[in-house]
């Protein structure tokens, strides 16, 4: 059986998310230090390390099979190519800002004016959406310092803490995409990789899902047991057990992770009690 190829950043947030997605997801790479490629030793795969920008270019060639790339560059230099999986984690923004003593609040008041950015198809896209010009300067790094020496009166780039804004003293007045981590494809992608890629994608699947669920058990007396199952958005249903002490059950299920303190909430006030946390590791549907 052929290897897989799968492009990673070679370094950054997305590289350290991408190995660790992985390494969660069972599959252990023997990767040292300053190397390009690197071989798993438990499954049918091979990494590659490569710079975020030309890992379309890689997958549209077919040098690559798959890719964990940010969306954001997908969307700048890859429009022509798909993906198969949101991944959930390296979330950021692509948004306008411009210095914070600026009048400009919204794109509307850049038009005609002079924007630096990494990302000019991106900016031209939503431009022509917006029926807007500008003067584009193309920079690749450090984008935020062109309004400060006079070179753009605002900036397209990637935000995520948005401390480097204010840092540079710069106000977001407009978010143009919001991304994320994604698996990408390559359109020359065989049929026997693309079977290695399905199983790679159903344990992503299952390692997300389990990161988005917390397992609860807990108590509840009898006569409130019908009114807390109501609350409870279970997989399929909540398993019940009988307690040793008469008229108590044991109620086991799994939550939302995003609508855990309001159902939390909900439970004690129905007379749950001994309520216990677990994190999910893994979640197969």
């Amino acid at each position: 059986m052929s290897n897989l190829r799968i492009a990673v950043q070679k370094s950054g947030r997305l590289n350290e998310d991408s190995m660790r997605i992985l390494k969660d997801i069972g599959i252990s790479i023997d990767n040292g230090k300053d190397q390009l490629k690197a071989s798993a030793r438990n499954f049918p795969l091979e990494v590659f390390y490569l710079r975020n920008g030309d890992i379309p270019q890689y997958l549209r060639d077919g040098v690559v099979d798959a890719a964990i790339i940010g969306e954001n560059v997908l969307i700048e230099k890859g429009s022509d190519l798909s993906f198969v999986e949101r991944l959930g984690f390296s979330k950021c923004k692509v948004s306008i800002a411009v210095p914070k003593d600026s009048k400009a609040n919204s794109l509307k008041d850049l038009d005609g004016k002079r924007i630096a950015t990494s990302y000019p198809e991106t900016v031209k896209k939503f431009l022509k959406e917006q029926s807007l010009e500008a003067q584009l300067h193309i920079i690749n790094g450090s984008v935020e310092i062109a309004p400060n020496i006079g070179l753009a009166d605002g900036i397209c780039d990637i935000v995520s803490s948005g401390s480097t804004l204010f840092k540079n003293g710069l106000k977001e007045i407009e978010v143009l995409l919001k991304s994320e981590a994604v698996l990408a494809v390559s359109p020359q992608i065989s049929n026997e990789r693309k079977a290695i890629l399905n199983k790679i994608q159903f344990r992503i699947q299952s390692v997300l899902k389990g990161r988005e669920s917390k397992y609860v058990l807990l108590n509840a007396p009898n006569e409130k047991l019908d009114d807390i199952l109501k609350l409870l958005p279970g997989m399929k249903s909540p398993t019940v057990l009988p307690l040793a002490e008469k008229g108590w059950s044991s109620v086991h299920t799994v939550i939302p992770k995003n609508q855990f303190w309001e159902i939390i909430d909900a439970l004690k006030d129905k007379g749950a009690e001994g309520i216990l946390v677990c994190p999910i590791e893994k979640m197969v549907l």
